[in-house]
């Protein structure tokens, strides 16, 4: 799905995402939105290519450095809107290093059964939070959001590794839970971060919730997809 460069500069009006306006403060949410997701995407490339090296085997190395491709071909595409929106893809991208790195640096796997579970919950949540947040946007900028979030077998990958690897050792679905929950409280504190520092995104989101009282709904969505998550990968949230 090739997302339409014919409205760059265009924004959404908070109250019809599917309206373009020239609304500044939209405009500037929506270079934080695309500047958010492509430093994530870029960064899930080469986290997943680093992790790639503790897999048990040269075929499991292989799926998961395939994995990491399609991150890297998502943020190309990224990279190319904001260009064409006008916006310096790295200056857009700056705001969001050092929630991210810190993110990372707290939750740097020890085990190829944490790496795998990084991989699934860790950008399940970015990925609901990134949908959420798109639906206020226009349906141009919603599309390619959703084509660079789209699922590349790393889902299935994971529940079948982790389901593998609970098999073998049962103990290990204690310890990965554990770590599950660690990877949830990181992700929650780097957002509320950048969500307090990056008033453009802050506010296209409590206007398109419509205020703060739907943001706890929202929030309630993010958490239990998370708990659907965990249910399915075999581990207690």
């Amino acid at each position: 799905m090739a997302a339409s460069h014919d409205d760059e500069g265009a924004a959404p009006s908070m109250t019809s995402p599917d309206d373009e306006t020239n609304d500044g403060l939209d405009t500037a949410a929506i270079v934080d939105l695309l500047g958010a997701l492509a430093y994530g995407e870029l960064t899930a490339f080469d986290r997943m290519a680093a992790d790639a090296r503790m897999a048990p085997t040269v075929t499991l190395r292989a799926a998961l450095s395939e994995m990491a491709a399609v991150e890297m071909s998502h943020y190309r595409k990224l990279v190319a809107r904001l260009t064409g929106m006008g916006a310096d893809p790295f200056v857009a991208m700056a705001p969001f290093v050092e929630a991210v790195e810190t993110f990372h640096a707290r939750t740097e796997p020890r085990t190829w059964g944490e790496a795998l579970v990084k991989a699934y919950v860790g950008d399940g949540l970015a990925a609901d939070f990134y949908r959420e947040v798109a639906a206020f946007v226009d349906a141009s900028t919603r599309d390619l959001v959703d084509e660079a979030l789209a699922d590349a077998g790393s889902s299935a990958f994971a529940v079948r590794e982790v389901g593998a690897l609970i098999a073998a050792d049962p103990t290990a679905a204690s310890r990965l839970s554990l770590w599950g929950r660690r990877l949830v409280g990181e992700a929650i504190s780097q957002t509320q971060r950048v969500a307090a520092e990056r008033d453009a995104l802050t506010q296209l989101i409590v206007g398109g919730t419509g205020g703060l009282a739907e943001m706890g709904q929202l929030i309630a969505r993010i958490t239990t997809r998370h708990t659907e998550r965990m249910t399915a990968i075999g581990l207690s949230n």
